[in-house]
C-alpha cells in the first residue's frame, strides 16, 4: 500500500512538473487523458496530491489493455470522440481517407511531386497533403546557351550530383536563379490552385506509410484523373510557367 501511495504520488508530482507552466502557474495543456490498466488512474484523479489546476483539466479516465505505445494508441482511439479536433486524429481520418480513394481505385488521388504538381495544375486537386519535414527543394534553373528557364524538384541527393544542373543532351550549365523549400513555396502558392493544404507527421502509423510508401507528397482530387491524362498533360513539362 506504502508503495501505490508513492506511485500516486510521484505520478501527481510528475504531472505538475510537466503540465503547469512554471512561468505562469498555470497548465499549458488543454486538456488531459488519464489511461491505464490498473485503478491508479482512479486514484490519481481523486487524490489530494494531484494539483486541482489539472483536475480541472482530466477530460476523460480510459481503461487500456496494454502498455507503452501500443497503450497510449488506444488510449486515443478510446478518446477519439473527445480528441475530434486533435491534430493527431485529423491527421489519422484524413491519410485514411486518402488511403480508402487508393484501396478502393478511384482514380481521385495523386502522389508523387511532379504528377501532385500537374494536377495542381489543372486545377484538380482539392486537398494537398505534405509531410511537414520533406526536405526537397525547388529550383528554377537558367540554361547558359539556350537561356530557357527549367524546374526542378531536388532532395539532398539529387543537389549533390552536379549532372543535375547540366542540360543532358548538350551538357550546357543550369544557372541557378531561385532556390526555396518546396514546403515554403507550397505554402504560399496552394491557396492559388484553389485547394486546402494538409501538413502531417509520420508519427502516426498511417502518416508513416504515407511519407515511406508515397514519398510525403499527394493529394484527394475532386473527379477522376487517371495517370494517362496526366502523361498528357502537357509536351513541355519542366518549363518555367510564370502560374506555377
Amino acid at each position: 500500500m506504502e508503495k501505490r501511495h508513492n506511485y500516486v504520488r510521484k505520478t501527481a508530482e510528475l504531472a505538475t512538473q510537466f503540465y503547469i507552466n512554471p512561468a505562469t502557474s498555470q497548465p499549458n495543456v488543454s486538456g488531459l487523458i488519464l489511461a491505464g490498466s490498473a485503478d491508479f488512474k482512479t486514484e490519481l484523479s481523486q487524490s489530494d496530491m494531484f494539483d486541482p489546476r489539472l483536475q480541472t483539466k482530466v477530460l476523460n479516465v480510459v481503461d487500456v489493455s496494454y502498455g507503452g505505445e501500443n497503450g497510449f494508441n488506444q488510449a486515443i482511439e478510446l478518446s477519439a470522440e473527445i480528441l475530434a479536433n486533435v491534430k493527431f486524429i485529423q491527421e489519422k481520418r484524413l491519410i485514411g481517407k486518402y488511403f480508402e480513394e487508393i484501396s478502393q481505385d478511384t482514380g481521385k488521388y495523386v502522389f508523387g511531386i511532379e504528377d501532385t504538381l500537374k494536377a495542381l495544375e489543372m486545377g484538380a486537386v482539392e486537398t494537398l497533403i505534405i509531410w511537414e519535414n520533406l526536405e526537397v527543394n525547388r529550383y528554377v534553373l537558367k540554361n547558359a546557351v539556350s537561356g530557357e528557364l527549367v524546374i526542378k524538384h531536388l532532395n539532398r541527393e539529387q543537389e549533390s550530383d552536379q549532372s543535375t544542373f547540366r542540360e543532358a543532351e548538350t551538357q550546357a550549365e543550369l544557372e541557378v536563379q531561385e532556390k526555396l523549400s518546396l514546403l515554403e513555396w507550397f505554402a504560399n502558392a496552394y491557396k492559388g490552385f484553389g485547394c486546402t493544404l494538409e501538413f502531417v507527421t509520420n508519427k502516426s502509423q498511417e502518416g508513416s506509410q504515407f511519407c515511406r510508401g508515397f514519398g510525403g507528397i499527394g493529394g484527394i482530387l475532386r473527379y477522376q484523373l487517371g495517370m494517362r491524362t496526366l502523361d498528357e498533360l502537357s509536351d513541355d513539362d519542366g518549363v518555367y510557367n510564370d502560374d506555377f
